[in-house]
């Protein structure tokens, strides 16, 4: 047995904790406690910002004032009343009304003979409708009702009472006093449950002809088509001038030009070179639908009134403008770059296609000239034909892009293929022009005249107006 002995294990008895740990944790327990009230507060106040508010008063069927619209929705209606800032300006757009004949003198000869020759500026937007189409030059005692269609939520309560038909039918100028309110949220919205809808019979019609149900299309679609209603190109067809989109054939502007063709349509005859011309108005819809933006969905509603948040209630914003006023906002939800990058990306694609605009329209200007100076050399109508058509080609390309708003942005492939078909057709144009010359003893080269500044231009267009057209042939022209 062995004489070394255990050591005695040696018992210690734990140390109680702390009293302070006790409070710190109790305290602790508290302010948790505390913070999850505020959080739940806060998310149970963002669920009831989020809820749609309920109405203060019912909203009318018909009405027009979007002002009554806006107690039921101030925030909708506060963002549509930044529109009446009219100062606003991108490069080549925004609500400043600048003049596009001092900026571009070559328009006032392409529109030779046509109202856009007198007065043709930027549109100031919605809120202005009314009072900018009352006022322009281009309005006169032979101007049909038609042309008030996309100005006023107004127009649907009186095609009610009128028809549609008769509507269109009857003047302009009649209806003055009861078209008073510019475009609003009758427009675009079913007055109480605020559904978008279609207001406008000719888009309706259009798609019904292409064999569509305007009324089965997404949400998505439709937040591009109510924009649709008027952002397109369109015509006055018949005696009545019934309001019409050259959609039948399809959109672009070569299926346009066939559905014209057809039915031998034309909205003036041009001043300088005699050619039966069609005006292509702001065909943004049509264009749209051949650009990356319509392939992905993106509708009009997406850039031009992207979504905002206040507190917890996510809305469309009404402050209808260029993406490049709100890059933040519109722009830059999907593209992640710096606003200034995104503004260097849009406005270099948009100088591409102004210069291709350029070269498009100093091409058709020497075109009319031409052919006016081959009438000047004795040409008859039925020589002439032939070249006419080709300008009218040409410009009719040249018009699908310069009348639809955004520079080209909205598909710049296809309207940078328009402009170098317009300048193709309008140089055949000349070329057959100069042949038609020779023919007729002249081969010196025609004398332009000088249409640098928008008033150089329209006294130009005056003279051949009244039958008074400078001498384009030039000396030593064997006349």
């Amino acid at each position: 047995m062995s004489n070394d002995a255990e050591p005695a294990r040696q018992t210690t008895t734990p140390k109680p904790p702390p009293a302070w740990r006790g409070w710190a944790l109790f305290g602790l327990t508290v302010v948790a406690t505390f913070l999850l009230g505020l959080l739940a507060a806060s998310v149970l106040e963002r669920r009831r910002e989020a809820r749609p508010p309920a109405p203060i008063r019912p909203i009318d069927e018909m009405e027009m004032d979007s002002g009554r619209w806006g107690e039921n929705f101030p925030r909708q209606h506060d963002a549509y009343r930044r529109m009446l800032d009219d100062s606003t300006r991108t490069k080549y757009g925004g609500a400043d009304p600048r003049d596009y004949l001092a900026e571009t003198p070559a328009n006032v000869i392409l529109f030779a003979g046509y109202g856009f020759a007198q007065e043709y500026r930027q549109a100031r937007g919605h809120v202005y409708a009314v009072e900018d189409v009352t006022q322009t030059e281009r309005v006169g005692p032979a101007t049909p009702s038609t042309c008030w269609t996309c100005k006023s939520p107004d127009v649907p309560r009186l095609m009610g009472r009128m028809g549609t038909a008769e509507f269109y039918a009857s003047r302009f100028l009649d209806l003055t006093d009861e078209i008073t309110h510019p475009i609003g949220c009758f427009d675009c919205h079913e007055p109480n449950s605020m559904t978008l809808r279609i207001t406008r019979p000719a888009l309706r019609e259009a798609f019904e002809r292409m064999g569509r149900d305007v009324d089965q299309v997404s949400h998505q679609e439709m937040r591009t088509l109510v924009c649709a209603q008027c952002h397109v190109e369109y015509y006055f067809r018949g005696p009545g001038k019934y309001l019409t989109f050259p959609w039948d054939d399809g959109l672009g502007a070569e299926r346009m030009e066939t559905y014209y063709e057809a039915s031998e349509f034309a909205d003036w005859t041009h001043a300088i070179s005699q050619a039966p011309m069609v005006k292509m108005q702001h065909p943004d819809y049509e264009v749209y639908t051949t650009g990356v933006h319509a392939y992905r969905d993106v509708s009009c509603a997406d850039c031009h009134m992207p979504y905002r948040t206040e507190g917890g209630v996510k809305f469309t914003d009404h402050h209808v403008q260029s993406p490049l006023l709100n890059v933040e906002g519109s722009c830059a939800v999907c593209h992640r770059w710096g606003e200034d990058e995104i503004r260097r990306r849009v406005e270099g694609i948009q100088d591409k296609v102004r210069e291709g605009r350029d070269r498009a329209e100093a091409a058709l200007a020497r075109a009319h000239f031409d052919l006016a100076a081959a009438a000047q050399a004795g040409a008859a109508d039925e020589e002439l034909q032939g070249a006419r058509g080709l300008v009218r080609r040409a410009q009719l390309r040249w018009d699908y892009v310069a009348a639809h708003n955004g520079m080209g942005f909205h598909s710049p492939q296809e309207c940078m293929r328009l402009l170098g078909a317009a300048v193709d057709l309008a140089g055949q144009c000349r070329v057959e022009c100069a042949r038609i010359l020779a023919r007729h003893d002249v081969t010196t080269p025609v004398r332009y005249p000088d249409f640098g500044t928008k008033e150089k231009a329209q006294a130009l267009v005056a003279q051949f107006a009244e039958g008074s057209p400078p001498d384009l042939l030039g000396e030593g022209a064997g006349r």
